[in-house]
């Protein structure tokens, strides 16, 4: 005969036990004990510590214990391995339950869930396992072979708090929804050189039709305390300290347009930046510049390059965009110096006499862009490797053939220019020539008179007085562009 069903009593192990086995998940006995123990812990210091919005028994053994392990059932967990953002010890606790021989670090840096934390530890008897009572910073050294985490930060920023636990072929294991291409795309775009996506795994919560995701990125470099030693025993660590270092003075210098054409030096900014001009000219690279003994220079950067570890208000100091990323110091060549008797090369020259670093910066990114061989600086124009310009053109200045010009005004009529100018003839009338100067005007004052009677123009509203000069030299390059393909 069957027995009647039993009304008002809660779960127990027993019915821990059977869910897990619907979710595909078999623990021996005694780990089944521990797991609903962790249970019971959880429950009990809930109403105190708010450590989980889940409350139905069910849900709590799919989306909390369940959730937590089924990594390990996908991908073989590398050990030691740092739960970070463990908050109530998931998925670490589930995951050292259902794997024994895990050594696991559980990294929160609330000290009430800290708490919680050590106390659930002791209680369920747990060996190899343990709590790093603060939050994961890029200073935070401390070597594992992988970390995990199923918090809601997006994978570049926790890619880039990581730097100083994983070394070479350590995993960083994503425990997310969905929609997280975008991440994904962003963290392979920013850490190319860092880490590869090594899986990607898509699944659903058992009994549910709650979709996840397992992310996986491997480690390329070696962890930023390796690449320390390395640079230090190549003797070429200099730490800089006080602002009256005369190499920071120097550095400091290299700010204003004076400053790099004495030295002939230039400063880099931004992380993408700083990447792409390492790859394009490394032999021109002097010095990475960081902030303390933080971020040295990359494995694949050039052998002989220099590790400046600035203070952090010198740091700040020179760090006029406030990108926080380290900076990279470069040399430059002078320009060479042309004269209107050289004439002009085949295609399109483009003349630059724009005073603002930034619109010179642009003007030489649009001419890379559009395949002008030859850009000549006009005496009026800002200097092309100020920092503002170099990151106005996004490197480009680096790429460009470069020369020195004279002022506007002496530039000879019978140069085959091509004014810009507002009153000039519609410039999609305009049949450009094999070989010519495409000449916009100085900020402010415009083109000389002497040039105005042969210019062309962009049609506008007479609403607006003028285009940006930049802008005008964009469209102009794009309709040279258009007519020599015709």
């Amino acid at each position: 005969m069957t027995p009647p069903k039993r009304h008002g009593t809660g779960p127990d192990a027993a019915h821990l036990s059977k869910l897990l086995l619907a979710s595909g998940i078999s623990l021996p006995p005694g780990e089944t004990d521990r797991l609903w123990k962790y249970h019971l812990l959880l429950r009990q210091f809930n109403g105190e510590l708010n450590l989980t919005r889940i409350h139905n028994f069910e849900n709590m053994v799919r989306k909390l214990y369940v959730d937590s392990i089924l990594p390990g059932r996908i991908i073989e967990l590398p050990s030691p391995l740092m739960d970070i953002g463990s908050g109530a010890g998931m998925p670490g606790i589930p995951l050292k339950i259902a794997y024994p021989e895990l050594e696991i670090i559980l990294a929160e840096s609330r000290a009430n869930r800290n708490e919680f934390l050590k106390t659930a530890l002791a209680e369920l008897g747990l060996e190899k396992i343990g709590v790093l009572g603060r939050g994961v910073n890029a200073s935070t050294d401390l070597p594992v072979n992988g970390i995990i985490t199923r918090a809601l930060e997006a994978i570049p920023a926790t890619l880039d708090r990581i730097c100083g636990l994983l070394d070479r072929g350590g995993l960083a294991i994503f425990m997310k929804g969905p929609g997280c291409e975008v991440e994904i795309k962003e963290a392979l775009d920013r850490f190319a050189n860092r880490y590869r996506l090594t899986g990607d795994h898509h699944y659903r919560l058992p009994g549910s039709q709650d979709e996840r995701r397992l992310v996986v990125f491997e480690r390329l470099d070696f962890a930023p305390r390796r690449r320390k030693t390395q640079l230090e025993e190549a003797n070429l660590v200099k730490t800089i300290e006080s602002e009256n270092n005369e190499t920071f003075r120097e550095l400091k210098k290299l700010l204003t347009s004076r400053g790099i054409k004495k030295q002939m030096q230039a400063l880099v900014f931004g992380q993408k930046q700083v990447s792409e001009t390492l790859a394009a000219i490394p032999g021109d690279c002097i010095a990475w510049l960081g902030k303390g003994d933080k971020n040295p220079p990359p494995e694949d950067a050039p052998p002989h390059l220099l590790w400046y570890r600035l203070a952090p208000p010198l740091f700040e100091a020179l760090d006029i965009f406030g990108t926080a990323n380290p900076i990279l110091l470069v040399k430059v060549e002078n320009m060479r110096k042309w004269a209107p008797s050289e004439g002009l090369s085949q295609g399109c020259t483009l003349f630059i006499p724009f005073q603002d670093p930034e619109n010179v910066g642009a003007a030489i990114r649009s001419a890379v862009a559009f395949g002008v061989l030859d850009i000549i600086l006009l005496a009026e124009a800002a200097n092309p490797f100020h920092p503002r310009s170099v990151r106005a053109s996004g490197g480009a200045v680096f790429k460009a053939r470069l020369l020195e010009g004279p002022a506007i005004a002496d530039l000879p009529e019978e140069l085959p220019l091509v004014p810009l100018s507002r009153e000039g003839a519609r410039i999609s009338d305009f049949k450009f020539p094999a070989s010519f100067g495409l000449l916009p005007g100085i900020e402010g004052p415009g083109l000389p008179e002497k040039f105005r009677k042969d210019a062309i123009s962009i049609p506008i509203s007479f609403e607006v007085e003028s285009l940006n000069g930049v802008v005008a030299v964009a469209i102009a390059l794009f309709k040279w562009v258009e007519f020599s393909a015709t």
